[in-house]
């Protein structure tokens, strides 16, 4: 019988704080995460969830007063975690890359794009500057830049914003990655150019084998790229499962809400769902479920920390006491 291969990547139990001078910031508190090979995952939730710390945890990115004071975190069964910070360097843009929301945190305004693909190519392989440019230009060409050729000698000020971020996608895919995280890098793009990006990812996902987490607060994003979604809140995964268990079944109120509030999914005519309330300080957090003061289904009970637990089946999970009816978002 064939051994059951582990995930690209699995994330257990990871906790990051930040200790501030007000107190201790718990950005990210127990968050369990898998992505498998070729597979996209929608991390999702509000500005302030936790997702995009959780992304940069993944890559070893915490600065200070930041750190990870738990958890695991394996690519391919290597901990990444504990590792050497030269070890986590030849991993970065070579085994795990990131696509940022602005192009402009991956380019540097001053130098041509042949000259900073080249560079991040001869990083990690021993090859001639020819053979590297050849690479950067078939990378180029695969995220639908037209004359990648000539637009190697260009600078990132001669790009508009969709071929820039085509620019920072190209350059993630380089060495064909194990895993990539995407922090929301199409929000500022127009939905013409956004859909032909999503369109072009999805593809190179299948044709690579490369996992994908798309970090978002956007769900109607995520229904059409993902195949699976991680809702997040308040620093902690609350509802994960399929596309088509969490969109067409959400048990967590929170996720019924975020769906309700999506206008294409509202009849004409009716008004759009809205979760009362704000996102918690992080510093004073209620005790139990964070959403519980927002949330219409509260009792007594929640204040208590619920388990993510199967809500019905084993791959649809939620944090919650009093999950939503069954078809509750049709």
């Amino acid at each position: 019988m064939t051994e059951a291969k582990e995930p690209t990547l699995v994330v257990e139990g990871l906790k990051t704080h930040f200790f501030t001078e007000a107190g201790v910031v718990k950005s990210v508190d127990g968050v369990d995460l898998s992505v498998d090979r070729g597979e996209i995952l929608g991390l999702v939730g509000e500005s302030g969830s936790g997702k995009s710390v959780t992304g940069f945890s993944i890559l070893g990115l915490i600065d200070q007063p930041g750190r990870i004071v738990g958890g695991s975190v394996r690519l391919n069964g290597e901990e990444l975690t504990t590792a050497s910070p030269k070890r986590l360097r030849s991993l970065r843009g070579d085994r795990i890359a990131m696509i940022f929301q602005d192009p402009m945190m991956t380019l540097n305004p001053v130098l041509k794009i042949e000259t900073q693909m080249v560079e991040t190519i001869l990083a990690h392989r021993k090859v001639s500057h020819a053979e590297a440019r050849a690479t950067a230009r078939d990378a180029l060409g695969r995220v639908g830049i037209p004359s990648p050729e000539e637009r190697l000698d260009s600078y990132p000020h001669q790009f508009s914003g969709g071929m820039r971020q085509r620019v920072a996608i190209a350059i993630a895919l380089l060495h064909g990655p194990d895993l990539i995280i995407a922090d929301e890098p199409t929000t500022a793009l127009d939905v013409t150019i956004q859909a032909q990006i999503l369109s072009e990812v999805q593809a190179l996902c299948r044709e690579t084998g490369t996992a994908l987490i798309w970090i978002t607060h956007d769900l109607a994003i995520i229904s059409g790229l993902a195949d699976r979604v991680a809702v997040m809140y308040a620093g902690r995964i609350v509802e994960t499962g399929s596309i088509a268990e969490v969109v067409a079944n959400p048990r967590h109120p929170y996720t019924h809400g975020l769906i309700g509030s999506v206008p294409s999914r509202n009849r004409r005519g009716t008004r759009l769902t809205q979760i009362p309330g704000m996102t918690p300080s992080f510093l004073a957090l209620p005790p139990g479920c964070a959403f519980a003061p927002r949330c219409p289904r509260a009792t007594e009970q929640c204040t208590a920390m619920p388990e993510l637990a199967p809500c019905p089946s084993a791959s649809h999970l939620a944090r919650c006491f009093h999950p939503m009816p069954e078809g509750a978002a049709s």
